[in-house]
């Protein structure tokens, strides 16, 4: 029986060295791995950095987002984000608004600038950086 128990004894041996060995494999293997998605976020978000320095400066999404909800129906949100034109109409519009206000239909005007920027600061501040930048510095995206 001795004689069986050393066969037991050097197969389990042998196995634990296999698994030691595939353990060290695998680590090795996951630590490889790892540094690989490391590089490639490292990557990515270099080739983000440089965009946004291409474009001219930093991404504006707070900054703007809150000016739309408190300046909004000045079109000052607008103007920041380089659209003169929609910035311009909706200047334009609010001033009509206020001019018209002792009638009725001026204070539908000011009323609808003014959700007009609340909804778009809104819609700023909900995007992600990065869909930010695409829509609105790099695709120029003008109303909502």
């Amino acid at each position: 029986m001795t004689e069986d128990n050393k066969d037991k004894d050097d197969k389990a041996k042998d196995a634990f060295d296999n698994a030691k060995e595939s353990a060290k494999e695998f680590s090795q293997e996951s630590k490889e791995s790892a540094k690989n998605i490391g590089d490639e976020a490292k990557k990515t978000a270099n080739e983000f950095k440089e965009g946004l320095a291409s474009a001219g400066g930093e991404n504006k999404k707070v900054l703007v987002g809150v000016l739309a909800i408190i300046f909004g129906q000045l079109g000052v949100h607008k103007f920041l984000l380089g659209y003169q034109k929609e910035g311009i109409i909706l200047l334009v519009s609010t001033i009509i608004g206020y001019a018209t206000m002792c009638l009725i239909v001026g204070s539908f005007i000011v009323m609808a600038t003014a959700v007009i920027g609340i909804i778009e600061g809104i819609i700023y501040l909900t995007k992600t950086d990065e869909e930010f930048y695409n829509t609105y510095q790099v695709g120029k995206k003008p109303w909502f």
